[in-house]
């Protein structure tokens, strides 16, 4: 028994590849499927970005669903069924023909992913890590950015090769190997029903664990740190959902087919280095300013990017945007769980991503219709530019992020370092 390893590291193992294969062929692929019926069925862009805002949207209402399943439930169960959901919905993409055949699946892939993404890893996460969490989430959430790197340029290539009739399914197959096994035999719901705490320490023998402490629901949320950064976030990712759901399409029509294919995998490339390196620095940084300065970053290459036409301008700003892609995506989940503890974690996120469902709903659909408006990207990404740097200034309003202090439990053994 003393001689058993750690359970914890396996656990982010998990967590990672089950997110690199929802966000590779969901998150990121969302674009791919946008290009693929603009030039499949002539749809207008404004409609299909409609179909990414229902996503989002239904998405951010059946988190909190999730949220309250899993505090009652092992989470693996609520992982599964929505892995398996998001296979059929994904296998019956290629087979929409109609707009509103698209809004109905949109909407049935939205359970998967709410179901077997962000939420439950990182709130699985979050409770096998206390002072080695921000590491840990970086790592496991790194998953978001390697899956565009590796299933989304796969995803682009069978649907430009074979059509997306003959590509989903075969994605389907892709995503159902990358989710149900991973999650059953590797993702574990909590350390302390195995012997552990967070971190590694072992649950003295005959003394019942205490459960997790933290910030109550209530409070946390109508705190002002809370309000101020979720509007802050509902601004910032408007900007980045918004401009990483156009990218393929504008990076086809200023350097062509061949060049789009790579512009998720240079994105996701450098959003992994960046969330790597920020990973071990955050908590060293106040968290606050550290967002603020992603915020204003995320803007200005979104501006730049509006006015890049040659292919070494354009891929250049893309590997700007991504490194801010990485970074602000990962401090949502880490800032709540050092302001606001373990205990509600889950529901507080919950909450939080509806909140800023707002945001990742509606930038793809502003884009869109600016696009369909002007006839071309100028205006939307100089938009996305502005509305970032204005979640950075509400950002400003939220106070330091300080750390919610947890009680020592139990005499620990030496934790187990965790190291991506």
């Amino acid at each position: 028994m003393a001689n058993e390893r750690f359970p914890g590291r396996m656990v982010v193992a998990g967590c990672f590849i089950s997110l690199t294969t929802t966000s590779g062929l969901c998150f990121y692929g969302l674009a791919v499927y946008l290009n693929a019926f603009s030039n499949e069925r002539g749809w207008s862009l404004s409609s299909i970005s409609l179909a990414t805002t229902v996503f989002f949207v239904t998405s951010g209402i059946l988190g909190l669903l999730v949220a309250k399943l899993i505090d009652r439930i092992d989470a693996r169960k609520v992982m599964v069924v929505g892995a398996i959901v998001g296979a059929v919905a994904l296998a019956l993409l290629g087979q929409a023909h109609e707009i509103w055949q698209l809004y109905a699946i949109y909407i049935i892939f939205a359970f998967g992913f709410a179901a077997s993404g962000l939420i439950p890893t990182t709130t699985v996460v979050t409770r096998w890590y206390q002072t080695g969490r921000a590491v840990a989430l970086s790592v496991a959430s790194t998953g978001l950015s390697v899956g565009g790197m590796v299933f989304t340029p796969i995803a682009k290539w069978l649907s430009d090769s074979v059509g997306l009739g003959t590509a989903s399914p075969i994605l389907a197959v892709i995503w159902l190997l990358g989710t149900v096994p991973v999650i059953i035999f590797m993702i574990k719901p909590a350390p302390q029903p195995m012997g552990w705490l967070p971190d590694g320490a072992r649950v003295e023998r005959d003394i019942t664990p205490p459960p997790p402490t933290g910030e109550a629901y209530a409070t946390a949320v109508r705190s002002r740190f809370f309000i101020a950064m979720a509007i802050a976030y509902v601004l910032m990712m408007a900007a980045q959902v918004g401009g990483l759901q156009q990218i393929v399409k504008l990076a086809e029509e200023r350097t062509g087919a061949v060049a789009a294919s790579f512009a998720t995998l240079v994105l996701a490339g450098m959003s992994v280095i960046a969330r790597l390196a920020a990973g071990r620095i955050v908590h060293r940084v106040p968290m606050t300013g550290f967002t603020i300065v992603l915020g204003i970053l995320q803007g200005a290459s979104l501006v730049v990017m509006a006015f890049a036409y040659g292919a070494w301008a354009l891929f250049g700003t893309i590997v700007v945007f991504g490194a801010t892609v990485g970074n602000v995506l990962l401090l949502q989940s880490v800032l709540i769980g050092h302001r606001f503890g373990v205990r509600d974690y889950g529901r507080i996120f919950s909450v939080s991503q509806l909140i800023v469902v707002v945001g990742t709903a509606g930038g793809p659909f502003l884009l869109g219709w600016l696009y369909d408006l002007t006839g071309n990207y100028k205006v939307p990404y100089l938009v996305a530019g502005a509305l970032s740097v204005c979640g950075a200034a509400v950002m400003s309003l939220a106070g330091k992020a300080t750390e919610f202090k947890e009680e020592v439990v139990a005499e620990a053994v030496a934790p187990a370092a965790i190291t991506p």
